[in-house]
């Protein structure tokens, strides 16, 4: 009766025409967002798969009888086939019925202050340092920075450049700065949407010129098309499952497994929607969950400002008998959440209970409270205790609540109105939550098969859920030939790493090695995969990244060989097929020749040397890690897992066991070293070190590099120590102030040997009696680069020849040195590739 006196019918059967579509599709759809899932219609008419009655949501909260506005129903699709629901949705009513709408990315403060001083010719060292004194707080204005922030008031008072262009910032604050398209929004209308509002196009989109919120006051049709990933995911894993369990359904699963719990008590929660966080973690190792309507609430509470009540709520729930109620009719609403107000839904339920609102006006007075409408929240306490006979309110005190305790309790309402969370979406969201609990549980390999698919472009994510495979028992195995696909598939026991990400691999090439796969069966040779791929966009560069990758491994055939061999192979086939055009063709149209490829007679590449060949192409190291064999001793050191400090700083906040500025011992292998000179004159060092669980830069300056000149290198196995330092948007750095080797490691390039073919990236040059010179070319001597230059030496000492040449005075410079690829590459981004150069010693 609601829907239909307010006009909404036709927007409830839309929604319904499209997801069914979707679900028919076998496009994966959520089983709800946000407060439409507390509407028994979404339930009858499968928009939403949430049973309201079950877990006592409110229609109210969702479309409000006593204030028409729009209904506002999200939903989630997986994130790949998203667009084919936006597609029918235009083919249904026409293309120029539909059209996406526009979004404004507005001037934030930092952001004015950088394009103010832009303008303004200021230069950028100036401005950066200006932007990064104003907190580092959500929706922080450029006023209260200045209230806040004595160092930037300090600048603002102190300069009048600096005054004129913070003065021009606030201005120019939270103006439109740049359009673009709303990342989910769409718009549907019964005519032309032209008719209704202009339009534009945003990269070759069709968009409205009037953002989400001009188009709800102007009354029109707006849904919201989302992608979720992890839907995606839990569609993929079930795919891997029912490969070998071909009755399993996602929506038949126990809502109750002890196992499941006990994995998250257990603080298994890497992978498992809305829980991975080191925060969320910490809760449920904490809380230790034995119901789903116990991941709801955390849900709901890890959150800004709710956040203050997990403690209590966790105590409560080991403890119940500390559940302490202001007055007995709040128990049967807040028992489920051991006393706590979490849900928007408790606070309406409280104002119909104790004081006698309806439910529609109960959530008029909880909107008000959530906007901070003080002149609302003061009339309404009265309604509250007292009641209002006009609009037929008992209040508190008529239904037995002593008038004292009617205003402590509307005080906690006003506390936790501002942050309550709408059960409704909690509901949805921990149902996805424990799905995929579930199935990282009961079929692992399968679910974290298509977990680390979803995540291809993100490789400190797929080192992350590797680690994780590996600690639970899980082999990711290498790419293969034979068996690889475009994502990471289940292969036997394990997981088989996907091709998609191996750099230089596209998608198009996958799916034809795929196809000819089943065509034709496994590839047999080297030479056989070469000749069957040509014409595949098979090339010299995907040949090389798949035999660095260990693509040809299960072929019994070392890498050290391919590389030597791989690029004569694919140019002989070139010239067989330019011939076999030109009418050189067996007459009777044999099959051609095989060819055997004849392969040198050399050592494979060390262990190290193949681990630095996976990291190239992949980002990761496959075969192993070169901390391994350092394992026991990083143990016995206490050192932190880089992974969990980084995590424990996700979305800028403190949200793990770590804290900045907390002192910790890190141990890891160097990836990278640039270096820098500071004002002073002196040198330091951007260091990047990597453990098995992630990576994380080092700041450590001329003291410290001053112990390690020339044994500091890309490769070498470190311990360091330092304090945490979490700046700006910038993630966790370590101010190092000690660094130790590990074991009696070395620089890995140092200990590769001669007459073996090496990974064109770490070649190293000869490091005594050396046959080539460096030469390196400065506009003067008193350019700051040859300063730079003099500093950066000290870490490579050597006996090779390095030349330094000035071209103002034509005079040349000779020293002494390491030449590393560290050394080269440096050089190489200071003064650019035309003026560095090695050559052979005359």
């Amino acid at each position: 009766n609601v829907i239909n006196s307010m006009g909404f019918t036709d927007y409830f059967l839309i929604v319904s025409d499209f997801i069914n579509f979707a679900k028919k599709s076998g496009i994966p759809v959520g089983p709800g967002r946000g407060s439409s899932a507390g509407s028994i219609v979404s339930y009858s008419l499968n928009i939403t798969d949430v049973d309201p009655i079950k877990y006592n949501l409110m229609f109210e909260r969702f479309l409000n009888p006593e204030r028409v506005s729009m209904p506002d129903i999200d939903i989630d699709f997986c994130v790949v086939r998203r667009g084919e629901v936006i597609d029918y949705v235009n083919q249904k009513y026409g293309s120029d019925h539909v059209a996406q709408i526009v979004t404004f990315g507005t001037m934030a403060a930092r952001a004015a202050i950088r394009d103010v001083a832009r303008a303004q010719g200021i230069s950028y060292a100036e401005a950066d340092a200006a932007a990064k004194l104003v907190p580092a707080t959500l929706n922080m204005k450029l006023d209260d920075a200045l209230r806040l922030s004595k160092p930037l008031k300090g600048l603002y008072e102190g300069s009048e450049d600096m005054k004129r262009l913070l003065d021009t910032a606030r201005a120019l604050e939270g103006m439109p700065r740049h359009a673009s398209t709303h990342a989910a929004g769409v718009v549907i209308t019964n005519r032309p949407v032209y008719e209704y509002v202009p339009l534009a196009k945003n990269d070759e989109v069709v968009v409205t010129q009037y953002p989400m919120t001009t188009l709800e006051e102007l009354g029109l049709l707006k849904m919201d098309f989302l992608g979720l990933r992890n839907l995606t995911v839990l569609y993929d894993a079930v795919k891997y499952i029912k490969k070998t369990v071909p009755d399993f359904d996602l929506k038949k699963i126990p809502e109750d497994d002890k196992n499941v719990f006990d994995m998250l008590s257990a603080g298994k929660t890497s992978g498992v929607f809305q829980m991975e966080s080191a925060g969320m973690t910490g809760v449920c190792v904490g809380l230790k969950p034995q119901a789903i309507e116990e991941i709801m609430a955390v849900i709901a509470l890890y959150r800004p400002g709710p956040m203050d009540s997990i403690p209590r709520f966790i105590d409560c729930k080991h403890h119940p008998e500390r559940i302490r109620y202001k007055h007995p009719l709040l128990k049967d609403i807040l028992n489920v959440t051991n006393g706590c107000i979490v849900y928007q839904e408790q606070v309406i339920e409280i104002f119909r209970k104790l004081a006698g609102f309806s439910l529609g006006q109960a959530d008029l007075i909880r909107r008000a409270m959530s906007k901070k409408k003080q002149a609302e929240i003061l009339k309404e306490r009265v309604t509250f205790v007292e009641g209002d006979p006009k609009r037929n309110i008992p209040g508190a005190v008529a239904n037995g609540v002593p008038k004292d305790i009617a205003n402590e309790i509307y005080d906690e309402i006003i506390d936790f109105a501002n942050y309550a969370f709408p059960k409704a979406h909690a509901v949805a969201y921990g149902i996805v939550s424990y799905q995929t609990a579930y199935l990282k549980y009961y079929y692992p390999k399968e679910y974290m098969a298509a977990l680390l698919s979803s995540i291809l472009d993100s490789t400190s994510k797929i080192s992350e859920y590797i680690s994780d495979c590996r600690q639970n028992g899980i082999n990711v195995l290498p790419p293969d030939i034979n068996e690889s696909e475009d994502g990471f598939t289940v292969s036997g026991s394990g997981i088989r790493f996907g091709l998609a990400a191996v750099k230089g691999i596209g998608r198009h090439f996958i799916k034809a090695m795929v196809r000819e796969r089943e065509r034709g069966g496994s590839f047999k040779t080297f030479d056989d995969f070469c000749r069957r791929m040509y014409g595949y966009d098979l090339n010299k560069r995907v040949l090389e990244s798949l035999i660095k990758a260990g693509a040809f491994d299960s072929l019994g055939l070392y890498r050290s060989q391919l590389i030597q061999v791989f690029p004569t192979v694919l140019d002989s086939i070139a010239e067989e097929k330019r011939g076999n055009l030109e009418g050189q063709l067996d007459l009777f149209g044999e099959t051609e020749e095989v060819h055997e490829v004849v392969l040198p007679d050399i050592e494979e590449y060390s262990a190290k040397e193949r681990m630095l060949m996976e990291k190239e192409v992949t980002g990761l190291y496959l075969s192993g890690h070169p901390m391994d064999n350092y394992a026991e001793e990083v143990r016995k050191l206490g050192a932190a897992n880089i992974g969990a400090i980084m995590s424990s700083f996700e979305g800028g906040a403190e949200i793990g066991e770590f804290k900045d500025n907390q002192y910790v011992t890190i141990a890891g292998v160097v990836t990278s070293i640039k270096t820098k000179t500071t004002k002073n004159n002196s040198l330091m060092a951007y260091i990047t070190i990597e453990d098995s669980s992630g990576s994380m830069e080092m700041l450590v300056f001329q003291k410290v590099l001053n112990e390690w000149t020339g044994k500091l290198l890309e490769g070498t196995p470190i311990i360091a120590k330092g304090r945490i330092s979490v700046r700006d948007e910038k993630e966790p750095q370590l101010l190092c102030d000690s660094i130790s080797l590990l074991g009696a490691a070395g620089p890995a390039s140092s200990q590769i040997k001669e007459n073996t073919a090496v990974p064109k990236h770490e070649e190293p040059v000869k490091t005594s009696n050396g046959g080539r010179v460096l030469w390196v070319k400065f506009p003067s001597e008193d350019c700051p680069e040859y300063k730079r230059l003099l500093l950066i030496k000290q870490m490579f000492i050597g006996d090779e020849i390095i030349k330094i040449h000035f071209t103002d005075t034509k005079k040349t410079l000779a020293s002494t040195c390491w030449i590393h690829p560290s050394l080269v590459r440096e050089l190489k981004e200071m003064m650019g590739e035309n003026n560095v150069a090695i050559t052979d010693k005359k």
